[in-house]
Parts: structure tokens; sequence; C-alpha cells
């Protein structure tokens, strides 16, 4: 008799956690590595399991792949690591079922790793486990259905062993790319699984009323791991807190619902398995049920523009944006007078960084609100993945929705030890190029977690370029993956040199994407000195360095140096380039201004020559 089998007519029962029992002994370190240095711990839990009725049970494998051992400097070890926990599982099996079992990689960060790197780890523990011989193999915790669509089509080509696929969700009933659970769960069956099912993240509550929508699969098997319960924090530990009697009631509630395969994830023991298997050992598995017609909440259009996108302005006319840092005092007054000048010159809209160089200013939201209500002004928005961790990125953008700021740079930020405060966390929970996915699933009307918003937002999305770079080739293979992801347009560092800027002209010209240069007059020598010497990146041509050390210390001078060699290099890049992009130094607005103004007139001069062609 085998697993499916066995699954065609009772119900089966799966282990719970191995982390979980093995933290409570006290061990914190990696879960998989202790399959060699103490099999012992391993191989209890896994009898534990066994003795409190589990059918089935899982290898200590979970993250026993190349990309997560690498993290603890373990690569070299994966395949005693991976044969060694099959052997503990089967010594500790006696009748029950083992499977060998692969987590998912991907999480919120997609950008971490390539599908092709998450696919060449999967196939190398694969292997690794079908040479031991488990009695199938269990891919669990998967939040990204296209990794687990593309792993399991790779298991399914290499063994016939059967396999049981489990994805994850942050929210009832859906997946974070708005996939409904019976949706995800029909393709996995379309793929050849022989079980699909849900593990990790929720409890016992919520998965029950994801299964009450999920059909019975046609030729494969409910499978449910529930966490028993929402963590709470204790002394820096995470505790789960489950009454075991609670889980055998809801044993039954998952039968009732079709599933074949119950277990637990995250916070269960053998408690929580005894308890359910003793609810539904005896029970026959269902074979019809009715489905619950999931009631979804309308999603409203996106608001209309009063006025065309800055990627869509810079398709059709010479379009002028001006970064002005927002205050490290709380003094605006400045920052708005410098606001109506850069407006009153023509600009087409401000660029408000996000605590730029890492040291912290009056929130750019803020900013661009006032802007918006006092001068009516455009404001594109920069969002760093610095700051904020994944809560405070989507609840920055529903604000930023909300106010009708709707333009926004994405940029990945500067590490906070550059700052003023060098021991703050940095938090990159995405990278830029994930948070230009978050922005245009936002647009869709989808938060991360997948759940509706209620309403499409309708944000333009820049990406950061730079292209002072050795290889500008390879910049320019980064704004094609962000254009992949959904970047609008791109904003360049300053350039200095007018030769790099036909360099960059050669080197995008097949994009169709528009690109805003960066131009930031210089201000002294001392300005330049810096930015050549200090700014990773950017190197100033002799000429421009020994005209602006000729300005010596009269500032009139050095001003108009620094906006002179400002001037010959938009004359160049007005040619190639609609956009521009003005960084306005030390809030010297007036440059800025000056500089907006020169274009406006060459502008002018131009149409004036050609109207007497």
């Amino acid at each position: 008799m085998g697993l499916i089998e066995d699954l065609q007519k009772k119900i089966l029962i799966a282990d719970g956690a191995m982390g979980t029992l093995l933290y409570s002994y006290g061990i914190d370190r990696c879960f998989e590595e202790l399959n060699i240095s103490q099999p012992e711990a391993v191989r209890g839990v896994h009898q534990a399991y066994v003795n409190a009725g589990a059918d089935i049970i899982q290898t200590n494998t979970y993250g026993a792949n190349h990309i997560k051992l690498s993290r603890y400097g373990l690569e070299d070890d994966i395949k005693k690591i991976n044969a060694a926990a099959v052997q503990l599982a089967k010594a500790a099996a006696e009748q029950a079922y083992v499977l060998g079992t692969i987590g998912g990689i991907r999480t919120f960060n997609k950008s971490a790793h390539t599908l092709e790197e998450i696919k060449r780890s999967f196939r190398e523990q694969l292997y690794l486990l079908l040479h031991e011989e488990p009695d199938g193999l269990l891919l669990e915790t998967y939040y990204d259905l296209e990794e687990a669509q593309e792993v399991l089509k790779i298991a399914r080509k290499e063994t016939d062993l059967p396999i049981i696929v489990n994805v994850s969700m942050h929210e009832q009933g859906v997946l974070q790319d708005g996939t409904s659970l019976a949706d995800a769960l029909a393709s996995l069956e379309g793929l050849g699984a022989d079980s699909v099912g849900m593990n990790c993240s929720l409890g016992p509550y919520h998965m029950i009323q994801s299964l009450e929508e999920v059909p019975l699969p046609k030729h494969s098997y409910l499978a449910v791991y529930p966490n028993s319960s929402l963590p709470a924090l204790e002394e820096g530990r995470l505790v789960y807190e489950t009454d075991t009697d609670y889980f055998g009631e809801s044993a039954l509630k998952f039968r009732n619902q079709g599933a074949r395969i119950i277990g637990g994830c995250c916070g269960t023991t053998p408690a929580h398995i005894k308890a359910m298997s003793e609810a539904v050992k005896q029970l026959h598995p269902v074979t019809e049920k009715s489905v619950k017609v999931k009631k979804t909440d309308p999603v409203h259009v996106q608001d209309i523009r009063e006025e065309p996108s800055l990627d869509e302005l810079a398709k059709q006319k010479r379009t002028i944006i001006v970064e002005l840092d927002p205050p490290k005092k709380l003094n605006f007054e400045k920052f708005l007078h410098a606001a109506s000048e850069l407006q009153a010159a023509g600009i087409d809209a401000l660029t408000l960084a996000d605590n730029s160089l890492a040291t912290p200013r009056i929130s750019n939201v803020a900013c661009g609100a006032l802007l918006k209500q006092k001068l009516d002004m455009r404001s594109l928005v920069h969002i760093t993945c610095r700051d904020r961790n994944l809560i405070g990125l989507q609840s920055h953008l529903m604000g930023l929705d909300t106010l009708g700021l709707q333009d926004i740079l994405a940029i990945t930020g500067d590490p906070s030890k550059i700052g003023d405060f060098p021991g703050a966390t940095s938090v990159y929970d995405l990278t830029s190029f994930d948070l230009i996915r978050l922005i245009k699933q936002f647009n869709e009307g989808v938060s991360y977690s997948g759940k509706p918003l209620g309403k499409k937002t309708n944000f333009s999305v820049a990406g950061a370029f730079n292209p002072n770079v050795r290889h500008i080739d390879k910049a320019v293979k980064r704004l094609e993956k962000k254009i992949e992801c959904g970047a609008d347009y791109f904003i360049s560092q300053p350039v200095y040199s007018e030769e790099q800027l036909y360099k960059i002209y050669e080197e995008t010209k097949h994009l169709t994407t528009p690109i805003y240069i960066g131009i930031m007059p210089l201000t002294s020598s001392r300005n330049a000195e810096f930015i050549h010497n200090e700014i990773p990146g950017i190197k100033l041509s002799d000429e421009i360095r020994e005209a602006m050390a000729f300005a010596g210390e009269d500032k009139q001078k050095q001003a108009e140096e620094g906006l002179s060699i400002a001037k010959s290099l938009l004359d160049t890049a007005c040619e190639l380039f609609n956009g521009i992009y003005l960084i306005t130094p030390f809030l010297r607005s007036d440059l800025t201004s000056e500089l907006t103004t020169y274009i406006h007139q060459k502008k002018k001069e131009i149409h004036h020559v050609h109207d007497h062609q």
C-alpha cells in the first residue's frame, strides 16, 4: 500500500513543526545542520510526532538548499545534511510515510535571487533527497506561485513519487499576487501535483475559511498545515499559544472541507498533532462539498489624472524637473519661497528627496502636500527602501494616493551609515526593483499580500539611473530590468561631461522609456573637488576643475563659472533628451531658476530660427 492509495480512502495525519520543538529545547541556529551535529535531537522530534499519531513525517530539510545553507557557510555540507535528514526520518518512521521536504525561497524580496538561481538550487537538493529514496516529496511554504509552478515542473519531470505542494498566504483565500487560492491550487494540480494545499502564516480559523472557497480537486487531494496561532514576542522570543482542543475541533472542520492530509506548521507540537489525530482518525474523507462563493469588494478605477504623467510629458515636449531637498530644520518658509521661485521660472515639477544622504529632513510627503495646497505645484516624491519596512512602504503609498500625489521615484536609498545617525538600521525589506513592482501592483488595486485595495491607484513611477560607471552597458541592463518591473521613466545622476552625454544617448536610444538627464551646477572649487574625489562614479575633467579653481574665492565668480559649465552641458543635453533634471545644490534655487530660464530661452531661440527658415 502506498501514500496515494491510502489517500484515496482515508485521512492522513501529518506531523507538525520541527523548528518550534528544537527552539523550545534551547537550540537557536541552523536547524538543518542539526541533522549531522545533533542527530538524536532531530530523530527525537520525528519519534514524538509518530507517537502522537502522525501518518506522514517530513525530513528536516526545509532550508537545506545551497542558497539558504550558504548564509551559515554550510553550502559544502549540503549532501551530508540532506542524506542524514532522510535517514533520521526513516529510522523514526515505523509505519509512517517519509516525505523529503523542500521549502520555498522567494518572499517579498523577489530580486534577492533570480528564478534560474532558485531552480538550480532546487535541482541540487531534489537529486540529493531522491537518492535517499523517500516515500514522496513535500514542497512547502511557497508564497510566490511562479516559483511553486517552476519547481513542481522540475520535480514532476524527475520522479513519479507522490508530490505534495503547499502554498502560503498573507491574507485569507488569496496569494500575494492576487491569485485566488482555488485558482492557484488548480494550476498546481494541472502541473501534476498529487496533493495541493497550504501551510504556514495563517492559523486554523483563516485556513478553514480559505478552504470553504476551494472545490475538491478532481485529480489530487487537499492538504492543510496551519500555524498554531499568531505568535507573541516574549523577552525577544516568539511564543505560540493555542489550546490543543481547539486544534482537534479545527481538524474536524478541515475534514469537512475535504482535507485528506492534515498537519501543522509553526508553533505546532506533538500535542496538537495528537489532538487532530484523535479527532479525525476514524472518520472517512468527504467526497462532496458545497463551495462558498467569495464576495469580492468592487475595485474602483483609477482617478483620472488632471495632467499628463511626467513620462508622457517627456515624450511630448521639453520637460524640466528640479530637485529641492526638504529642509533639515523646522523652517518651511524658506523652502516654500525657493519652490515658488522655481515655479515662476517655469519648471514642470519639483522633485523631493527622501532623507537624502541618510540625513533626517522634513517629510517629503508633507512638503509635497503643502506645495500642492499652497502653490498648486506638482511634486515628484522619492521613496527609499532604506527607511521603511514592507508594512511602512504600503502605508506610505496609500497615504500618497490619498493626498493625490501620483508621481514617485523608487530608489534603494543611501545606507544609514553615511548619514547623521550611522548606528540607525537600514531596512531594505525591498529593493528598488521590488518597490517598482509593488507600486504597479497598487495600480492594479491589489496590496502586496494580494488583498484588494478597493481602488486602483494611478501612480507614475520613475527609476534611478547612474550612468557614471565604468561599464555603462551594465547600467543600461539595469534600466531594462526596471522597465520589466514597470518603470515608466528614469532620472539620472548628474553628468559632467558632454562626451558622456553622447555616450548615454547612444547606449539608451533603443529604449522608448524617457530619461531625465541630471545636471547639477557646481558652486565652488571645493564643491568640485569633493564631487570628483568623494562621490563614487563621478569624475570631473581637468578643464572643469581648473576652471572652478581659477574662479578663486570670489563667490560670485564661482557661481558664474558653475552656471557657465552647466549651461554648456545643457546645450548638449537638450539636443539629445527631452527630459532635463536640475539638481539644486545647497538650496541655491537661484542657480536652478537661472538654468530653467536658460532652457526656456534656448527653446524660444530655436523656434525663432525655425520660423525664419
